[in-house]
């Protein structure tokens, strides 16, 4: 697949999109790149204020002759233009059909059910890897399962996550979440296993999966849990992925059983942002959201860079095998919702764009829409190893 472009940044003009801009030009300049966007004056300006030396190619999220054109140039389209919903359907199929790879990092788990039930057969066929949620939604929770379960022997019974971060909310994001509530596809596409194939499902699973996450102490591990906010898209793309191993790679087994939670040092922390939580959640789904919008961020607002830099995350992983409890951990310094997931998703894309095919899970020939530890697997762990993500097993609580 040689094309003009190795990656083409759809959406540089976006807040997490000038990011990926940025570290592809500081650490990847030597890769054929382009930034795309709607507005060649605002993709102009990042390009002078960041002295990007990428070609600039100007593409609408509705022009399909736009999308088509950009897509022949390229080998892999990375897109941060969201909501997802709004803007990442035209541009999927055009990857499709112009034979282009695809990265994104929507945490829109409804949008992603339609996209496979619209796409997954014509890119499996093609040999085109589509891989949604390359960043912290659901990247962390999708690798670092991926990662534990390849430390262990035999079938897993379960994995309970356990996310502890320090980050803040982007515009895109709180738009993303108020107008989800607003889109059809929400409606349907929100149940445990909605990412799940077909028949993929044990009883045993369907059973013991529980995403009612309350306030309680963490065994094995010390620490409080409680609701975490993005784990219902998190836990659908690990559920995927679990499914999908069946095939590819280390089978996580047919009673594997997924859950996410948050992760407190203290009981007193744990109640008080279950709250905010909560209370968030009831905003989202009421219609008062529509008054309170504007209260928030505007897309294309973020974080200041000293707010990014001083974030961080890491996710614990309890395992559960027949021979008892083991704990991993994935983590990394930097705000995991901006600055570490424009890293991630980068690194997802140079997977497809600079790597050798052949060291990819399922080889050359493997394509559909695919989760980041399916579609990209070691190749990403050691990609994101690099640039300073950790991944190691941890102790257990005497």
């Amino acid at each position: 697949m040689r094309k003009k472009y190795k990656i083409v940044v759809f959406g540089a003009t976006g807040f997490t999109g000038e990011l990926c801009a940025k570290f592809m030009s500081e650490r990847y300049s030597d890769v054929p790149i382009a930034i795309a966007g709607r507005n060649k004056e605002k993709l102009e300006k990042i390009k002078n204020k960041h002295s990007l030396t990428f070609p600039i190619i100007v593409a609408d999220a509705f022009d399909v002759d736009a999308l088509n054109k950009m897509c022949g140039d390229t080998e892999v389209v990375l897109s941060t233009a969201g909501p997802y919903h709004k803007y990442g359907s035209d541009l999927l199929e055009a990857c499709i059909k112009n034979n282009c790879h695809y990265v994104d990092i929507t945490g829109e788990s409804f949008w992603i059910k339609d996209m496979i039930e619209k796409h997954h057969l014509d890119a499996a066929k093609k040999g085109l890897r589509i891989i949604n949620a390359c960043g912290f939604d659901s990247a962390p929770s999708d690798l670092g399962v991926f990662y534990a379960v390849n430390q262990v022997v035999g079938d897993v019974k379960s994995v309970q996550c356990f996310q502890a971060w320090k980050g803040e909310a982007s515009g895109g994001t709180m738009e993303t979440m108020f107008s989800s509530m607003d889109a059809k596809l929400a409606r349907g596409g929100l149940g445990k296993f909605s990412l799940n194939p077909k028949n993929s499902v044990t009883e045993n699973q369907k059973k013991k999966t529980n995403d009612k996450i309350k306030v309680q102490k963490i065994p094995h591990l010390g620490g409080w849990t409680g609701p975490f906010v993005m784990a219902l898209p998190n836990t659908r793309v690990v559920r995927r992925s679990a499914a999908l191993s069946k095939s590819v790679g280390k089978y996580y087994g047919d009673d594997f059983v997924y859950s996410e939670g948050a992760y407190y040092s203290k009981k007193g922390a744990a109640k008080k942002v279950t709250f905010m939580t909560l209370a968030l959640g009831l905003i989202i789904v009421s219609p008062l959201r529509k008054l309170l919008r504007g209260f928030f961020r505007k897309p294309g607002e973020g974080p200041s860079q000293q707010a990014m830099d001083s974030g961080f995350f890491k996710s614990r992983f309890l395992v559960e095998t027949q021979e008892g409890f083991r704990a991993f951990s994935m983590s990394s310094s930097g705000d995991p919702g901006y600055k570490m997931t424009s890293r991630m998703a980068c690194e997802s894309a140079l997977c497809l764009a600079i790597e050798n095919p052949k060291d990819l899970p399922g080889g050359s020939e493997l394509g559909g829409l695919l989760t980041p530890s399916i579609g990209l697997g070691n190749v990403l762990v050691k990609r994101l190893k690099n640039i300073g993500v950790s991944f190691e097993e941890i102790s257990l609580d005497a």
